[in-house]
């Protein structure tokens, strides 16, 4: 039982991280390609908060593959917990920064200069996501 819940915490670390990122990226992209259509002068500017969210998965990866040395038989319930934490809060931080790249991307789009500002709140939530990862790392 302990290994099926180890195997289960490590599907769902990496699971949920990369569909948060998946999520993520999509909102910010639908925002750029209309926003495209306003303003393709400012397409790099697009790409790059397009792109911020898919660091979660990349978080999710990483813990999962210093994950792979646990013993299974004795730390299953751990893995599920680690993992399960790990996850939700990639997926809910990816997300939240899709939005909030997407507003930017919006925003840039109406001719306001606000890459920076974007940035800088984007990076509010990437935070929890690599507190996420330093805790997950610690406890293994």
């Amino acid at each position: 039982m302990n290994e099926i819940l180890g195997y289960l915490g490590l599907g769902l670390m990496l699971a949920l991280s990369c569909i948060g990122s998946c999520y993520g990226t999509t909102i910010a992209g639908n925002a750029a390609e209309g926003a495209l259509k306003k303003d393709p002068s400012k397409s790099g500017s697009y790409m790059v908060l397009s792109v911020v969210p898919s660091t979660q998965g990349l978080y999710g990866f990483v813990a999962f593959l210093v994950s792979m040395g646990r013993d299974f038989t004795t730390d299953g319930p751990l893995m599920l917990g680690i993992g399960l934490g790990v996850g939700l809060i990639c997926l809910f931080s990816a997300i939240r920064q899709g939005q909030i790249s997407a507003n930017g991307i919006a925003g840039i789009a109406q001719g306001h200069d606000v890459m920076v500002n974007t940035l800088i709140y984007a990076a509010l939530p990437e935070f929890y996501a690599i507190l996420a990862l330093v805790a997950a790392i610690m406890m293994m």
